[in-house]
């Protein structure tokens, strides 16, 4: 069934149908819409289940229709009755308005509809002109309601590269001492989204403007500070760095692990000792503790944690493959493909960490320079198992894998200014 046909069914029991929230606002930036929220006014639970009886219900805090995959609520009133994300007390009625289900939502860009039939925008708290200026702005003070409001105002600000108005900078603050009644699953989901976007750095700006990002993200908030050798890092402390290496990956891949991977390939910074500044030897070892921490606390899966901490390990080494021996090559091709990370995704972290410029394009982050992955695979392929097998007819084992990595290491000194 059409939605205008679902909308005129509404509009002749007595209600009005209207589109809501993101699909509103993405229309108007001319981005493409992944979701399609519609809120009915004007008619009551009991009456919307007797008009669309073949509607699925969902949902235990209020009723949410479900007809032909498209999601309808009913406009709603909510009214906090305790701490954290899920404590409200709501009330539907036929008697609720559009602009009364809109006040209650998180930020004036989502906080629009648009009247299904006559394509009328109904944007009382100035959701349009927001979206013209690129900001990101707090509905009302209703916004200090919902502590999960923090993390989505500052992924929402990455995802659209908008700036978040001090008043609500001020907001997300007051809800510090809400935030870790959250549960990481949630945290751990506006991350993640975070990490999608084109510059996920916003996330983590917008969080320490806030003076929040020590809460969820305290392993991040210790690099602030943490200052570099300028001669190798003009960009700034071990936090500008990250930022930077972390937009880059942005640029790179669309592998929202191997951007994790990134964020967090310098932990070991934010534990160097002060009297060691501006220097980090060792910081490889010292980011373990630190990773471990970050991925506990916000609930990452486990391939992420191994393949960062394959990362937070050996990215020094990946950066120095073009000065390694010929047999310290072979090594540490041998032991990274066997990673979860791979050849592929630590020589993504190499040259994400390895660029400085600040609005360097993909080509100019992938730096030839700092290539091992196209040795490496060529390596592997050529001398492998198969190869042994032929060459000296041995089983599977110690001597075996001797075997592989002398012939590899031959084939490498013979080959190397070939590949």
């Amino acid at each position: 069934m059409e939605i205008e046909k679902i909308a005129k069914i509404i509009k002749d029991n007595g209600g009005n149908l209207y589109l809501v929230g993101g699909a509103v606002r993405d229309t108007i930036l001319d981005r493409p819409v992944k979701d399609e929220d519609y809120c009915v006014t004007g008619i009551s639970d009991e009456n919307f289940q007797k008009i669309f009886p073949n509607a699925k219900i969902q949902g235990k805090a209020f009723s949410v229709f479900i007809i032909e995959g498209k999601e309808f609520a009913l406009a709603r009133k909510e009214t906090k009755i305790g701490k954290g994300h899920k404590e409200f007390d709501i009330e539907t009625n036929e008697s609720i308005t559009i602009e009364d289900d809109l006040i209650r939502r998180d930020i004036t860009i989502n906080s629009m509809a648009q009247e299904v039939l006559t394509k009328e925008l109904i944007d009382p708290f100035g959701g349009r002109e927001d979206l013209k200026n690129g900001v990101v702005r707090a509905t009302s003070e209703r916004f200090k309601e919902d502590p999960l409001r923090v993390y989505r105002v500052a992924r929402i600000a990455a995802m659209l590269n908008f700036e978040v108005d001090k008043g609500t900078i001020e907001m997300m603050n007051s809800l510090k001492n809400e935030l870790l009644s959250l549960s990481k699953e949630r945290v751990f989901t506006e991350f993640r989204r975070a990490l999608e976007t084109d510059k996920p750095s916003i996330f983590f700006d917008v969080l320490k403007k806030a003076e929040l990002l020590e809460i969820h993200f305290k392993e991040v908030y210790d690099l602030i500070g943490a200052i570099q050798p300028i001669k190798y890092h003009p960009e700034g402390d071990s936090y500008n760095h990250t930022m930077l290496a972390l937009d880059n990956s942005a640029k790179v891949t669309n592998n929202v692990r191997l951007r994790f991977c990134v964020l967090t390939h310098d932990l070991g910074k934010g534990r160097t000792p002060k009297e060691m500044l501006p220097h980090h030897y060792n910081h490889e070892k010292r980011g373990v503790e630190p990773l471990r921490e970050l991925s506990a606390r916000i609930g990452v899966p486990n391939i992420w944690r191994k393949s960062a901490l394959t990362s937070v390990l050996e990215h020094m080494k990946g950066g120095i493959f073009h000065q390694m021996t010929i047999p310290k090559k072979v090594t540490f091709i041998e032991k990274i493909d066997k990673t979860q990370l791979g050849l592929n995704g630590l020589q993504t972290v190499v040259y994400c960490d390895k660029s400085r410029l600040i609005n360097g394009t993909k080509d100019d982050i992938i730096n030839e320079k700092y290539n091992f992955c196209k040795i490496g695979h060529k390596l592997l392929k050529v001398i492998d198992g198969e190869f042994i097998n032929n060459k000296y007819n041995l089983e599977p084992g110690k001597e075996f894998g001797k075997k592989l990595h002398e012939e590899r290491v031959k084939w490498l000194k013979h080959n190397i200014n070939k590949i």
